[in-house]
């Protein structure tokens, strides 16, 4: 007879006996209903709209955890939830918005590169479970899907901002950047996670301003050139420092052996 086992949880045992909180549960769901907000408009081809929707829902999933740490109301339910919301909001919704907008007129490579991506970020969050109490917290494994999305709907916005016609080029460049999206989530490529920043230690001013210019740049009329500028800078950086890190691997020295002294 085979003994089953129970599931490991990935989450402290005690809080599984928690129930359900409403404050982090309903940031959740915002963000939940504007990744459904996305699909929907982007069926009925309001792609800027849907494009805006998803990174609304990515600031509802940046709040949702810390509301839930700062309030005491972490939960196992919470944990599950969250991650069932990601896959649509950054999973689902940015492939249709891609596909929808440009993947569709190039045919089967169009939907194969929309379904790479949609299945990455579901193979992404599970590692993400299954790994998170060995992982280094102050790294990614794979890019975050958050940031995959910016990447693909990021560029769907500029390219309606900037009035770029939906060439063959366009769409071609579009299923590229899908792509490379998608197989970022799923690769062993380390991107900073930004969790080992301690928002309670006291910061020297020059931060201050710089946390200014950074929303006075967003709330510009160039918010998505400026937001999907810094998609591609992340979605970039963990690529960069991983090639200098192997260049420099390279270069260093090889260690002199210490040889025995005669006798």
């Amino acid at each position: 007879m085979f003994e089953l086992k129970p599931r490991k949880t990935r989450f402290n045992p005690e809080l599984k006996r928690r129930g359900i909180y409403l404050l982090p549960s309903l940031f959740t769901t915002a963000a939940l209903f504007s990744g459904f907000f996305a699909i929907v408009q982007a069926i009925q081809g309001n792609f800027e709209i849907a494009a805006s929707a998803i990174f609304i829902a990515m600031i509802m999933d940046g709040l949702d955890g810390r509301v839930a740490r700062v309030t005491h109301t972490q939960s196992a339910f919470g944990a599950e939830y969250d991650s069932l919301s990601d896959m649509v909001c950054f999973g689902v919704a940015p492939a249709l918005v891609i596909y929808e907008w440009a993947l569709l007129d190039i045919g089967r490579p169009g939907w194969v590169a929309a379904f790479i991506y949609c299945a990455s970020a579901a193979l992404r969050l599970a590692r993400f479970n299954t790994t998170l109490e060995v992982m280094d917290k102050r790294y990614f494994q794979g890019l975050p899907s958050p940031a995959s999305a910016a990447l693909v709907v990021g560029f769907v916005w500029v390219m309606i901002n900037q009035n770029v016609p939906g060439s063959a080029g366009t769409r071609w460049l579009a299923a590229f950047i899908t792509t490379f999206a998608g197989l970022s989530m799923v690769s062993n490529v380390r991107f900073y996670s930004f969790k080992d920043i301690n928002l309670k230690k006291s910061v020297p001013f020059v931060a201050v301003l710089v946390m200014m210019l950074v929303f006075a740049l967003i709330s510009s009329p160039l918010t998505a050139e400026i937001l999907f500028g810094m998609a591609c800078i992340y979605g970039l950086s963990g690529y960069g420092v991983t090639l200098f890190c192997l260049l420099r691997k390279k270069n260093q020295p090889p260690a002199e052996e210490e040889h025995a002294p005669p006798v």
